[in-house]
């Protein structure tokens, strides 16, 4: 489960995209216009030390992409180039903000949720000492997974930064769709796949297979 903190951030997380995501290569649609938000669904971090969130982004007549990011505490070491930037949250702190695909930590998180078939976290917020529920803003669902054993993921030896981003590690390769619904099969292995607000279809979103 991912606990949320009703809080505010400055710069805000889709001020952050707005600036960053026009210079990626498989960034598609108007520059220089406010992005707006379609979903997003979350992973949890069993160490309870990152916050793993996926966001779904466009311009309001552009094409949506996904972007898995990661909150962290304190700059994650080597990875100055996939920083998104930085936000001051009114309960946390100064957070680094990170394309996840770098992020050994959502490297892991997604691995996990497709062999054992787990999906996204359930978000919740601690309301009086107890726990409110928050509905998803999109549905996740995973075809094709191995089983419940998982590889031990490690650390990310390379990001191939395309349409559709390769993560490589010691024991798996995952990919990321950045643009859902574009078209063209994935690898073999398994898929975790979604749908939101506008995309009446469920579409693959990341791939995983052993290596």
């Amino acid at each position: 489960m991912a606990l949320l903190h009703r809080a505010t951030l400055h710069p805000t997380k889709l001020d952050l995209l707005t600036a960053w995501l026009p210079g990626r290569q498989w960034f598609a649609g108007p520059t220089g216009v406010e992005l707006v938000s379609r979903g997003a669904y979350r992973f949890d971090d069993p160490a309870g030390e990152v916050g793993i969130e996926t966001m779904l982004v466009g311009a309001a007549d552009g094409p949506v992409h996904h972007v898995p990011l990661t909150y962290r505490a304190a700059p994650l070491d080597g990875a100055d180039g996939w920083l998104v930037g930085t936000t001051e949250h009114s309960v946390l702190g100064r957070r680094w903000v990170y394309d996840g695909c770098v992020d050994p930590v959502y490297a892991a998180a997604l691995a996990h949720a497709i062999f054992t078939g787990s999906g996204q976290a359930e978000q919740y917020f601690e309301v009086d000492g107890r726990r409110e529920v928050r509905e998803p803003t999109v549905t996740v669902v995973v075809d094709g997974a191995a089983d419940a054993q998982v590889p031990a993921v490690g650390a990310v030896r390379r990001v191939v930064d395309e349409d559709r981003t390769l993560i490589g590690t010691d024991t798996v390769e995952l990919v990321v769709v950045r643009r859902p619904g574009a078209g063209a099969d994935g690898p073999a292995g398994g898929t975790l796949s979604g749908r939101w607000h506008g995309q009446s279809t469920t579409v693959p979103l990341a791939y995983v297979r052993t290596r």
